[in-house]
């Protein structure tokens, strides 16, 4: 008589071996369950406190500056981009960067921090102009943002103030920029020099001159709203506009483009960006925000740095060094 036990691990084994060599053989699996690929991205926003405030970082969807090369960074050839680049684990075909807009709930103000490109503008890549919908999946109406604080008029920051039917995008909120920037901007005679200034010109007036009404210039330390003080880091464009963000001793420090690179940026402080007005002048303001920055130990969001931007800026040497909040799934 057989041992039940015995030929039920004999059976166990056997049907153990045949499932592995048939595993052997590809395709020989079948499917238990099939499921078709998604191919969209869960909606991009991050959520996080500031003292009282309560944060929201939503992405306009990442920015592509092409192949590397040397018309990126000045000083910057090609091959040393692609070195710098490759030594980062970060692709080489294509230099990309990503669109950090901030919101900021204060209890009494819903503030956002520049527009991103706005939906209709492909000249900086097919995947910008994705703010609108990912304010939608955060559960914010932009019938209640209050108040727009603009780093600066270039296209990634203001273009999608209004809509492609000359509508305004936000309905409600006041405007804040510098009046250097909006004059500069503004001015017609500007899109002469380049086809690239056409681009800059025509957008900015699109954009611009409908909410004149709406639009109040801001000098450095004023405070937009209570919690949000303006800091003047010219440069890279002539009014180029940072924010400092507080509550009860808590501080965010909105960057705007005093930096584009998490690592070019950081690691070669000194070099200047493309498209600068005055490179040397954006690299003083980035050298003395990011000494601000390191020796107060404040956190900071950067538009451009990787997703959600939020981070500290440590000194490393006569340079310095990017180092990401943890992402956190609870607020």
């Amino acid at each position: 008589m057989s041992n039940p036990e015995l030929v039920s691990r004999r059976s166990l084994l056997a049907g153990a071996s045949a499932a592995a060599a048939l595993a052997a053989v590809p395709g020989s699996v079948p499917a238990l369950a099939k499921a078709p690929l998604k191919n969209t991205q869960a909606p991009a926003f991050h959520r996080f406190r500031i003292g009282e405030f309560e944060a929201t970082v939503v992405s306009d969807g990442p920015l592509a500056l092409g192949p590397p090369s040397g018309d990126v960074f000045t000083g910057v050839s090609k091959e040393d981009m692609v070195a710098i680049l490759n030594s980062h684990f970060l692709p080489t075909d294509n230099v990309e960067v990503d669109q950090n807009t901030l919101v900021v709930n204060t209890g009494r103000h819903l503030v956002l921090f520049d527009t991103g490109t706005g939906p209709t503008l492909k000249a900086l890549g097919p995947n910008t102009g994705k703010l609108l919908g990912n304010l939608k999946a955060a559960g914010i109406d932009p019938r209640q943002i209050d108040a727009i604080a603009v780093t600066h008029a270039h296209p990634d920051h203001c273009f999608a103030l209004m809509s492609a039917k000359g509508t305004r995008v936000f309905p409600n909120a006041q405007i804040y920029m510098t009046q250097a920037d909006f004059d500069f901007f503004t001015d017609e005679r500007k899109a002469a020099i380049n086809d690239m200034f056409k681009m800059f010109i025509t957008g900015a007036r699109q954009n611009l001159l409908p909410n004149r009404d709406r639009i109040v210039f801001i000098k450095d330390g004023l405070e937009i709203v209570p919690g949000v003080q303006a800091m003047l880091t010219p440069g890279h464009t002539v009014g180029h506009t940072s924010y400092m963000i507080t509550s009860q001793g808590q501080s965010l420090f909105n960057t705007g483009d005093i930096c584009h690179h998490p690592i070019i940026s950081t690691e070669k402080p000194r070099i200047p960006f493309t498209f600068d007005t005055d490179g040397q002048q954006g690299v003083a303001s980035r050298l003395k925000a990011f000494d601000m920055l390191a020796s107060t130990r404040t956190r900071m969001i950067a538009f451009h740095f990787p997703w959600p931007g939020v981070g500290f800026i440590g000194k490393a040497g006569d340079a310095y060094r990017f180092f990401p909040a943890p992402v956190r799934t609870v607020i």
